[in-house]
């Protein structure tokens, strides 16, 4: 691939896909095709890579056992991102889950900084890094991107992986790039008005934020020139509410994008322009939805479970049914922009280890993210207290504004969670502002 292939335009006159061929292709067709790239990832990380051999001995499976995409699912034992940490800790600096390459075959360098501070490296081969270049070009083509757009980026460059995968698709397609990065809230506005910038690009929760710096700065953001906003890095920019906020907020289209550290080429999970959840490539990294309490059992399609990601073309350090944690559920109807992959129609839904268990029912951030957004007059930011009262846990949710909101969002944290919740409405400002990933919870337990 080295540029749009399309004999469909759309309203600017553009190709409406990068590659019409592969993202319309029946999806029987498709499912071939990635079983001969998992086959092809088994043998060769069974033969090459130490890490593997080993984790599948100790399980007894084989390769040669796989022969169709359900073998592959209910067989195939996951990788955790503790295995991984641990195995980089006996097998500096990558793990022996990484090929060796001659030297000058690293392109780049990157990593995650886990919980106790040491970062998990990753090395990413020359070819890894083209490829990867050209799908994030797809997906961002995908999220509406175009040749002509200002690209402004407000995701960190340093360690984070993130940030550098809006820039390599921006750079793919020809448009005009402005990696900005962390800065000033309202630099950042100045610069989308001085520079008419057309696309900008954070989280969700900093594009929230930056809605009520821009009230506070005399700037209504929908007037300004950006018409599409690419967001990531963590949960909310599928969730209904989150998503309208902020499109009705920047009078722009959103588009969630990205999925974990680990699974570079990570823009495999991107939103179109017709909003119905995110699209994801699984001929480039194959995903799947499995039960929490058997990562070997697939749900049904549109039942909750367990994300489990595997790369089918990455050979420098390959994650094969990697397991990060997060909880989301699958869409398999039609989507009006023609892609014919799965979705997932509210992204990521959040992590399964950040489910609080409130007097007997489950409940995640981003359900109490999605009442709250459902109240008009709240501010951007919130905070969930968990607290110890005798053998139960208990919650109290922390929000900005009048404080007559408090029951209408006391209501809509009830008809969402299924379960009375006290909040707190505090004065604005009161809460940190969100500068980068948002912190939602404080355990006092």
């Amino acid at each position: 691939m080295t540029g749009p292939r399309s004999v469909r335009t759309d309203a600017r006159g553009f190709p409406r896909f990068w590659d019409e061929e592969r993202e319309t292709l029946d999806p029987a067709k498709r499912d071939a095709l990635i079983l001969d790239r998992v086959q092809h990832q088994l043998r060769h990380a069974y033969a090459e890579l130490p890490f593997y051999r080993r984790h599948y001995d100790a399980h007894g499976f084989h390769p040669d056992q796989v022969r169709s995409l359900e073998d592959f699912t209910t067989k195939v034992p996951v990788i955790t991102k503790k295995m991984l940490v641990a195995d980089q800790a006996a097998h500096p600096p990558f793990g022996s889950y990484a090929r060796d390459l001659p030297p000058g075959g690293i392109a780049r360098i990157h990593g995650s900084s886990g919980t106790s501070g040491v970062p998990t490296m990753y090395a990413v081969s020359k070819a890894d890094w083209e490829r990867a270049g050209e799908v994030h070009a797809m997906a961002q083509w995908c999220a509406g991107v175009r040749p002509d757009d200002i690209v402004q980026v407000g995701f960190p460059f340093g360690l984070f992986f993130g940030g550098w995968g809006v820039v390599q698709g921006a750079e793919r397609i020809g448009a005009t790039l402005f990696p900005l990065g962390i800065t000033e809230s309202q630099k950042h506005l100045e610069l989308i008005s001085r520079l008419g910038s057309t696309v900008f690009s954070a989280t969700p929760s900093y594009c929230i934020h930056l809605l009520s710096v821009a009230e506070q700065m005399g700037i209504d953001l929908r007037e300004s020139t950006i018409r599409h906003l690419l967001v990531g890095g963590e949960p909310g920019g599928s969730l209904p509410g989150t998503a309208r906020i902020i499109a009705d907020g920047w009078g722009a289209t959103v588009a969630d994008a990205g999925s974990t550290s680990e699974m570079y080429p990570f823009q495999t999970s991107v939103g179109c322009e017709a909003g119905t959840g995110t699209h994801l490539y699984t001929d480039e990294v194959f995903t799947e939805v499995v039960a929490p309490a058997d990562l070997n059992a697939p749900v049904p399609v549109g039942e909750r479970g367990a994300v489990v990601y595997t790369h089918l073309w990455r050979d420098s350090q390959p994650m094969i049914r990697f397991a990060p944690g997060d909880e989301t559920y699958l869409a398999t109807d039609p989507c009006p922009c023609g892609r014919t992959y799965p979705r997932m129609p509210e992204g990521v839904l959040g992590r399964l280890d950040d489910m609080l268990v409130i007097r007997g029912a489950n409940v995640f951030p981003s359900a109490v993210e999605t009442a709250l957004r459902s109240v008009p007059g709240l501010g951007p930011e919130f905070r969930i207290r968990v607290r110890k009262e005798g053998a139960l846990d208990e919650m109290t949710v922390e929000a900005e504004g009048d404080p007559a909101l408090r029951a209408p969002a006391e209501e809509a944290l009830k008809r969402v969670l299924g379960i009375r919740v006290p909040a707190t409405i505090l004065a604005p400002g009161t809460l940190p502002e969100t500068t980068f990933k948002a912190r939602r919870v404080v355990d006092e337990r």
